[in-house]
């Protein structure tokens, strides 16, 4: 079974933040500077929230009005779920789902070590799917090499 460990060691561990009072307009440039969905809202060493490209427009469309001065915190989402390393995907998995999140930062011993997106945990698992059809197909036919 795939842990998150292993998306980070093949995505990398970068991991963009801002500060709750950041404008709006400040995130949205930074995510499309970084060609992310989401950062993680920061302040003082801890977790505050999550922003989000989809936090953006749902809130512009409830509002109707999007105000890109406005600060983070007015658009964060506050209830941040966070996995560790050693999480497995189906963790993950049910966590999105369940919870209809597309991002989940990755915290060890405390610290924010990485983020992974539903398009990671959806990559992977496919990648893991193809490399078990593959390996029972060459068993089948008997190209099965033992390792």
């Amino acid at each position: 079974m795939i842990k998150v460990a292993t998306i980070l060691t093949s995505k990398g561990d970068n991991v963009w933040t801002i500060g709750p009072e950041a404008t709006i307009l400040d995130a949205l440039i930074l995510m499309a500077k970084h060609n992310v969905g989401a950062l993680v809202v920061k302040e003082n060493g801890e977790i505050d929230g999550i922003v989000s490209e989809r936090d953006y427009v749902r809130k512009t469309a409830e509002t109707r009005s999007g105000n890109l001065i406005a600060p983070v915190k007015d658009y964060m989402t506050v209830e941040v779920h966070t996995v560790s390393p050693e999480q497995t995907l189906d963790d993950c998995m049910v966590w999105m789902t369940k919870e209809h999140i597309r991002h989940l930062p990755v915290v060890k011993d405390g610290e924010l070590i990485g983020i992974i997106s539903i398009g990671d945990v959806v990559k992977n698992l496919l990648d893991e799917k193809a490399t078990t059809i593959d390996e029972m197909e060459n068993y089948i036919l008997g190209r099965y090499v033992r390792k």
